[in-house]
């Protein structure tokens, strides 16, 4: 059994047990959180897809850790002009870990 949830504006599949990274959520490691925003659940009894989400439909998940993302480099150049920056960015993330998915 699978859901298709949306966290932080974006979306993820989940099925209990999965370890998932997404945008940093303001909680603090070993909380407890519950996704409403379902979109999708597929099970043994079929698929069930919500207008715009499931009706009576959650998710649970556990706070492991806050994280960082790879470096992307950023360059910018302009030829000629003796023109250069270069900057580094690390997206910060929130890994959690889903519990149980109910649906009503």
């Amino acid at each position: 059994m699978y859901a298709i949830v949306e966290i932080g504006g974006k979306q993820f599949k989940a099925a209990e047990g999965d370890r998932l990274y997404v945008p940093r959520l303001k909680a603090e490691v070993g909380d407890s959180l519950t996704f409403d925003r379902v979109l999708l659940v597929s099970g043994d009894d079929g698929v069930q897809v919500g207008a715009p989400t499931v009706g009576g439909a959650s998710l649970t998940a556990e706070v492991l850790g806050h994280v960082k993302g790879d470096k992307v480099i950023v360059f910018k150049k302009k030829r000629r002009k003796g023109y250069r920056v270069k900057n580094g960015h690390r997206q910060p993330y929130t890994q959690i870990k889903i519990g149980a998915l109910s649906v009503n």
